[in-house]
């Protein structure tokens, strides 16, 4: 290019004697760049801001914003379409002030003028709303969670997972107002809760469809919008919690091939009605009267399969499916494939631990419509990490599961900010380290005999409770 230049992800980056690279002349210093990034090219590799943002199509959001009637109409230098992408910002720059995260990833229009005042970034959200982010997240969501999951199958079916969680909220009164706190012995919680329930891909923990509100609702009540995103040739596991015929008759009864597996209750009972195996056979339960009132569409009784283990050094376990055919189906397998339902609280600790740096630490937003609009983004976030490994497993030829969220997160984040913000003769030092670290992506196998039983690391302060 003349003048030495060279563009990286949109960013114009000037090849200049004197900035690192003094001892040599500019051709040469262009050509270990080039040779730098051929290197790179070879090796797995998440992708730079512009194609990172290509992941999401543009006419998706474009839709978004007319579907919710948010779209900009006058001339504003955060126009919606540029806002949408400082919320998801938001998500992966959580310990940078939000006009940095303007600045940074270069949303703001005519940048000539001063920086974007924060008062102008917090109208931008105010008129956004949450309701495009909620649309975005939908539609990226179903697209590339089902696709993701359809990849990856077990004898036929794609394998699903449902739990919930909580997210802390700040502290004001308009959230304590409308998400409320937990209440225990110990007394109210610090922070306002959030309560959701995530649909996710098991495999690559891709989320498919997420429900959230007040902290009093439960896990079921937002799960409860869920079930209808499951498709056809399924298997969702869920924990015991979710044990109960108003919930999964319906998912098996409704549509073609959908199935469920989850471990029993303690007090789960049936009469046996067909030995298939050691440990193995299908019995009949009960559906409770309170059940069939609410719900007049329940049998009187239902047929499960039931599955007695037992792990070395652990309690016997039971499980139960819809799953009834032993042949095709076999109960060795149905035991190691629902201790894959540990991969929903891995995603939640990349969520909470990796993205929002730490389970203690609330999101950003006083008020609920700008906490869901921060949520959305950070679901979309989240889930556009989860391609992009994604991507790296499929060329280093592992599963997704194998590659480090962690150091896939901090990589993407670090290269945004040194393609944005670096001198141009520490290009080819950052390269080398980005090539360095990628060699750390990969996770050896997870090694299942290992065991971690719960216990309280840090005791808990003797200090008086903080509480309004």
């Amino acid at each position: 290019m003349p003048g030495g230049e060279r563009r990286f992800g949109g960013t114009s980056l000037a090849l200049e004697v004197g900035s690192g690279c003094a001892d040599l002349p500019t051709g040469e210093v262009a050509l270990r760049l080039e040779q730098s990034l051929a290197l790179l090219s070879e090796q797995p590799q998440p992708e730079n801001f512009a194609r990172f943002r290509q992941s999401i199509d543009p006419q998706w959001i474009e839709e978004a914003l007319a579907a919710t009637g948010t779209a900009t109409v006058r001339k504003r230098r955060l126009p919606a379409v540029q806002v949408v992408w400082l919320v998801i910002g938001m998500a992966l720059f959580r310990n940078r002030p939000i006009r940095d995260v303007v600045d940074r990833l270069d949303l703001a229009l005519n940048d000539r003028a001063p920086l974007v005042a924060p008062s102008s970034i917090a109208e931008a959200r105010a008129r956004l709303g949450d309701e495009p982010m909620l649309w975005l997240f939908a539609r990226t969501g179903h697209a590339w969670g089902h696709q993701s999951a359809a990849r990856d199958r077990w004898r036929g079916l794609a394998l699903y997972g449902i739990d919930g969680s909580t997210l802390l909220v700040p502290d004001s009164q308009e959230n304590l107002g409308y998400f409320g706190k937990s209440n225990s012995r110990r007394g109210a919680s610090a922070f306002p809760l959030l309560r959701l329930a995530a649909l996710m891909a098991l495999r690559s923990h891709i989320a498919v469809n997420v429900a959230f509100g007040p902290y009093a609702r439960g896990e079921l009540y937002y799960a409860a919008e869920l079930w209808s995103a499951l498709p056809d040739d399924s298997l969702t596991l869920v924990d015991r919690g979710f044990l109960s015929a108003a919930v999964l008759f319906p998912l098996s009864a409704s549509g073609h091939n959908r199935h469920w597996l989850t471990r029993a209750k303690s007090n789960t009972r049936g009469r046996v009605i067909a030995q298939l195996g050691p440990g193995d056979a299908l019995i009949e339960m009960q559906v409770s009267a309170h059940a069939r009132k609410r719900n007049p569409a329940l049998p009187a009784s239902w047929v499960v399969r039931v599955i007695d283990y037992q792990r070395k050094g652990f309690r016997p376990q039971r499980l139960l499916t819809s799953l009834l055919d032993a042949e095709c189906y076999p109960a060795a397998e149905l035991i190691e494939l629902y201790h894959e339902r540990w991969e929903l609280e891995l995603a939640y600790r990349e969520l909470k631990t990796g993205m929002l740096d730490g389970p203690g630490v609330p999101l950003r937003s006083k008020r609920p419509e700008s906490v869901r609009q921060e949520v959305w983004g950070l679901l979309i976030a989240y889930n556009l990490v989860r391609l992009e490994m994604e991507r790296v497993a499929d060329e280093a030829k592992v599963k997704p599961t194998q590659i480090s969220f962690a150091m896939v997160f901090s990589i993407i984040c670090d290269e945004w900010l040194w393609l944005s913000g670096s001198s141009p003769g520490a290009v080819p030092r950052h390269l080398q380290r980005l090539r360095a670290n990628l060699r750390r992506f990969i996770l050896p196998e997870r090694r299942r005999e290992r065991t971690y039983p719960r216990a309280v690391k840090i005791k808990m302060s003797n200090y008086a409770k903080k509480r309004a």
